[in-house]
């Protein structure tokens, strides 16, 4: 199984925080993990609220895990409740199913791992996702 190295995982945190700043956010999360869901690396900015950590792992972990990026989990989740609330169970509430879970791909569309970015809204937490990702020079799927 490719994954994400440790270099690409800390250009992605890198640049996203930069596109965030760039955008005057309020102050991010951004979590790196690979295809199994396991943590890669992590960076919370200062005056970040402490749950950064927990809902940036919950955003990437439940878009590697379903193979389904935030976007589409949210739409999903609007459209069949029962089926998140039963995947959800299944992985032990660790999903949280919102933009800024976004899914990273290798050059040939292969899944290696996910993003997940919180701290504004859903809608700019996926923008700085991408904007990493397509930094370290890998392609996303919101």
């Amino acid at each position: 199984m490719a994954d994400i190295s440790t270099n690409k995982a800390r250009t992605i945190i890198r640049k996203g925080l930069a596109k965030a700043r760039e955008l005057e956010l309020r102050p991010m999360g951004i979590i790196v993990v690979d295809a199994g869901g396991h943590v890669i690396a992590f960076e919370r900015e200062d005056d970040a609220p402490p749950g950064r950590f927990t809902i940036a792992q919950g955003k990437a972990y439940g878009a590697v895990m379903l193979r389904m990026a935030g976007t589409a989990q949210m739409a999903r989740a609007e459209a069949q409740a029962y089926f998140m609330a039963a995947a959800n169970g299944a992985f032990g509430g660790k999903m949280i199913p919102l933009p800024g879970g976004v899914l990273v791909l290798d050059k040939r569309g292969k899944v290696v791992g996910a993003v997940g970015v919180t701290g504004d809204t859903s809608d700019n937490d996926a923008i700085c996702a991408v904007f990493g990702i397509e930094a370290a020079n890998l392609s996303a799927e919101i």
